[in-house]
């Protein structure tokens, strides 16, 4: 019975400092307003963010908390930011090589293939790619920003310390990627992703939820995404 309890004892600890790779989303009983204005949202946030590959901590603070219902996905971020970089641009322009923005990745299956990128800048633009495949196996980096999250909103909104940030994706927009095998969420569901921001501000900084421990690729990393898990 000692020796049991000890390697109890030893497993919770390894378990709590390890690298974690689950990041829950809650569900709620009704839609929200997406209006940047998070006065309203009542799931914990998690974070704060750290440099995407080593883990050390970001310069400025970043938390997010994700939600669903029965039709949306839900994602807020909260972004401490002294010196916010960019502007309001139309649609799909390339602002994660220029804007402080938030990210988030959505790999339904798993499979590291045709998944989903979505980014919003301070200034509440947008972009939505389709990542068909980065792998060689397949041709590599082969990317769409034709794709469009039909019935997404985005909006960001200024504060005092920098910017907070409110996505809503519908679950009906992502039924039409093909080959991603996707399924309308229950709990219990799990599928791979991360959650990110780029910030340009003092120094530039590549931070995510969970990082990763192989420093190649960037934030495409189909096999260190973390998994989102559905849960009541």
């Amino acid at each position: 019975m000692k020796s049991t309890s000890i390697l109890y004892v030893l497993f919770l600890v390894f378990s709590i400092t390890s690298y974690s790779q689950i990041i829950p989303i809650h569900k709620i009983s009704k839609n929200l307003i997406i209006d940047g204005d998070l006065s309203d949202w009542n799931i914990p946030f998690l974070g704060p963010f750290v440099v995407h590959n080593s883990g050390v901590k970001g310069t400025q603070s970043t938390f997010v908390s994700l939600s669903w219902s029965n039709e949306n996905l839900y994602i807020a971020y909260r972004s401490k930011d002294s010196k916010i970089i960019g502007a309001y641009k139309e649609k799909d322009s390339q602002i994660y090589n220029t804007d402080d923005l938030v990210e988030i990745f959505i790999d339904p299956d798993g499979n590291g293939q045709n998944y989903v990128e979505i980014g919003v800048n301070a200034f509440s633009t947008n972009y939505d790619m389709l990542i068909e495949c980065i792998s060689p196996d397949c041709g590599g980096w082969k990317t769409s920003l034709g794709f469009t999250v039909l019935g997404m909103e985005t909006v960001s909104k200024m504060t005092s310390e920098g910017f907070c940030t409110e996505i809503k994706i519908p679950f009906s927009s992502l039924e039409s990627i093909q080959n991603g095998n996707f399924s309308k969420p229950k709990i219990g569901t799990k599928w791979n992703g991360n959650v990110f921001r780029i910030d340009y501000g003092n120094s530039t900084e590549y931070l995510a939820l969970q990082y990763y421990r192989n420093s190649e690729f960037g934030f495409h990393q189909p096999k260190e995404f973390a998994v989102f898990e559905f849960v009541e």
